[in-house]
């Protein structure tokens, strides 16, 4: 079993004096957010306070762009070329950097958000065009990708990647998520199994099938209904278990 793991939650996703997930009390229990840059959710007020949020909790910040669907909160099929794709990412990526760069915080790292994530599994050419504008941005900037096959070829490319596990989420039996269009509220005690099953090198399909998965970080989505409760779940059963819970470049430092 691992015992050096990366959590990661979905945040910043409210807008305006809409308001979704309880950032202040579930960023403390991650090691890295993603926090929504304007497209898919998140606004500039909303992406200011993410940021002073991650720097007060010592949480690692990365950008979470998603595709410019507010009404279908970014979980909406949409085709974008190579060269769109790329200039989506840099743009949202921008836009959070402003605001991270006015508090002194770094940007670690991006993570594709919802359908947009989704485009990153279903084609190679949208991966390869977002990890290289990441790559153009920074070298050292850490992109967040599905572990397995979409992680791997970025990977191959010389690019900085974490590969991505899923505590609430299902996948099928070929090793990709199942995206909910409307999260529901998840047992805590399945998502803390599920992070020991992912530890141990496997995650269960909905299918029944046992599932290879080497994973840098696992996620969480913070408009979950019950997402601080899941964190604190995994939190509860990681700490028994000697695992230890740091920032996705402390990870990628040990691998």
């Amino acid at each position: 079993m691992k015992k050096l793991i990366d959590l990661n939650a979905d945040a910043g996703e409210s807008f305006g004096r809409w308001r979704l997930g309880d950032d202040e009390h579930l960023l403390p229990l991650v090691s890295s957010v993603n926090v929504a840059c304007g497209w898919h959710a998140g606004d500039p007020a909303t992406m200011r306070r993410s940021v002073e949020l991650a720097r007060e909790a010592g949480t690692a910040l990365g950008a979470h762009p998603g595709l410019p669907d507010l009404a279908g909160f970014g979980r909406r099929s949409m085709a974008l070329s190579p060269a769109d794709a790329a200039d989506a990412c840099l743009y949202q990526y921008g836009a959070l950097r402003g605001f991270a760069d006015a508090l002194g915080v770094p940007v670690a790292h991006v993570k594709p958000h919802g359908a947009f994530y989704g485009l990153t599994m279903r084609d190679p050419e949208v991966t390869d065009a977002i990890v290289q504008a990441c790559r153009a941005v920074s070298p050292e900037l850490i992109v967040v990708l599905l572990a397995g096959e979409t992680a791997a070829r970025a990977e191959a490319a010389g690019v900085r990647v974490a590969r991505e596990a899923f505590a609430d989420l299902e996948y099928d039996d070929n090793g990709h998520i199942i995206i909910e269009p409307q999260p529901l509220a998840k047992d805590p005690r399945a998502c803390a199994d599920r992070v020991l099953d992912i530890l141990d090198g496997h995650v269960t399909s909905a299918g029944g099938k046992r599932v290879e998965v080497d994973a840098d970080t696992i996620c969480l989505h913070g408009d979950r209904p019950n997402a601080v409760e899941i964190a604190a779940a995994i939190r509860d059963r990681l700490a028994p278990a000697e695992v230890t819970v740091a920032p996705i470049a402390e990870v990628l430092a040990a691998r």
